[in-house]
């Protein structure tokens, strides 16, 4: 039965879309569920790093389940409705005041695309291939992905991919900017782990106030948020830790306050 997968992983909270038979295609059920799957990992102090994975190796997600088109997309008032759960998941994964990495293996294509779009990094297998069939299938790809899309890849590029419809290569991917990293599919477990690590060294409102000060650069927050982040960063215990810490020549430890 198609469904989000949410566990934990030590520090690192997953959302795994589990759709196997249709290489992960997410059904409108799945997706309503990803705004309070990413909630729940926010309320973990446990979780750190929230990380979106697909079920096996064969596909992150390759877009959404066509078998529900009829029903569910087959008006503007319908496909309305749809649009407006697609943008809450993306915002959901946006927002999230922990970092988000989208691991990507196999196939990605539409909605995974898009969604793998609006995590903070993106690392994938060397056998990936990503698309955008939105036109094939006479569907508008909706505004925010294409605002994400031009955002990660610029307006050249993104035409390219809107248009064309064609299949990228990981290779490709990473040259566009889509895709931070590309890994040995046989090491893709190890690396991405080895990534995470990495980013767990870093103090967590460090990391909040980062993200939310490119939010801002991108228009997606004001000014006053980016400015209360940072100061939150200077008045914390973290700060006090970091500084510590180099002076004592030792790794700080960091409790995100």
């Amino acid at each position: 039965m198609p469904e989000l997968i949410t566990r934990r992983d030590g520090a690192t909270g997953w959302l795994e879309f589990s759709n196997p038979a249709k290489l992960n295609a997410v059904t409108y059920e799945m997706i309503g569920a990803l705004p309070e799957a990413v909630a729940r990992l926010e309320r973990d102090p446990q979780v750190k790093v929230i990380a979106l994975g697909g079920d096996g190796d064969q596909a992150f997600v390759s877009g959404a389940d066509i078998s529900e088109f009829g029903a569910i997309r087959g008006s503007s008032s319908a496909t309305a409705v749809y649009n407006n759960a697609m943008d809450a998941a993306y915002r959901a994964i946006s927002r999230a005041r922990k970092p988000t990495l989208a691991c990507i293996r196999g196939v990605c294509f539409g909605a995974g695309m898009s969604l793998a779009s609006y995590c903070d990094l993106r690392v994938c297998s060397d056998d990936a291939e990503f698309a955008q069939l939105a036109p094939r299938l006479g569907l508008a790809v909706s505004y925010p992905s294409v605002r994400r899309l031009v955002h990660l890849i610029g307006p050249a590029h993104a035409v390219d991919v809107l248009f064309t419809g064609r299949r990228l290569t990981a290779a490709e991917a990473l040259a566009m900017g889509l895709v931070n990293r590309v890994f040995p599919a046989a090491e893709l477990k190890e690396r991405y782990a080895a990534l995470i690590a990495q980013i767990l060294e870093g103090a967590p409102l460090s990391l909040l106030s980062t993200k939310i000060a490119i939010r801002g650069v991108l228009g997606e927050a004001e000014m006053r948020e980016v400015q209360a982040a940072a100061d939150a960063c200077h008045a914390s215990e973290d700060y006090a830790e970091g500084r510590k810490a180099y002076v004592e020549k030792r790794k700080p430890i960091f409790k995100g306050r």
